[in-house]
């Protein structure tokens, strides 16, 4: 699933890019789709890989940008830390979200596995393990 997420990434960022020569809106909400997908079709052995995903999968696409085409995510005359970090800024609503969804979607993953596929558990029996 992290290498399915990695490769639509590439590919985002290659549209995005060929459209307008910049990071825009486009990848910011591509990239929340990818991470809410990735949480919601990985296996529960995988849920730690997907769970790092996000920050790191933004800051791999930053630095590579920052590397090969500093102007589509900071000033043209920046250097590479100041790219990164002016990209990680810039794009810093779409990493929160996305993450937030990524744990999120994770979180009740977990809970509902832990529940026979229920999130929340069924009142009854917690009354009966309450009183005994």
């Amino acid at each position: 699933m992290v290498t399915l997420a990695v490769a639509f990434s590439v590919l985002v960022v290659t549209l995005d890019l060929l459209m307008s020569g910049r990071l825009t809106l486009f990848y910011d909400l591509s990239f929340v789709v990818v991470c809410l997908v990735a949480a919601l079709a990985v296996r529960p052995r995988d849920f730690f890989a997907v769970g790092v995903l996000p920050p790191l999968l933004m800051f791999a696409t930053v630095t590579v940008l920052a590397l090969l085409a500093p102007g589509s995510v900071a000033e043209p005359g920046d250097g590479l830390i100041q790219a990164v970090v002016s990209g990680l800024a810039h794009r810093a609503g779409a990493l929160v979200a996305g993450y937030a969804l990524t744990l999120g979607i994770l979180a009740l993953r977990q809970l509902a596995m832990r529940n026979a596929g229920r999130i929340r558990g069924d009142r009854r029996e917690n009354r009966s393990h309450a009183l005994s």
